[in-house]
């Protein structure tokens, strides 16, 4: 399993699981993603931070140790 931050531009990957503890777990889920959800990763910066994705119709952009926390398939 990899990180949404291994994830390719252009593609798209569904969520397996969400790592993370308290605050930073709930915070990632309010943004929409939770399980199961796919993800479409849109670009990524020259060095790597944010990585914007598009989640459930809306654009989002996640910082590289958030993008880590949530593993995909």
């Amino acid at each position: 399993m990899k990180t949404l931050k291994e994830v390719s531009c252009g593609s798209t990957a569904k969520v397996a699981k969400l790592t993370g503890e308290g605050p930073v777990k709930r915070r990632i889920m309010d943004m929409g993603i939770t399980k199961g959800t796919d993800v479409f990763v849109r670009k990524t910066a020259p060095l790597g931070d944010p990585v914007e994705v598009t989640v459930r119709g809306y654009e989002l952009s996640l910082r590289k140790a958030d993008a880590e926390m949530i593993l995909v398939e």
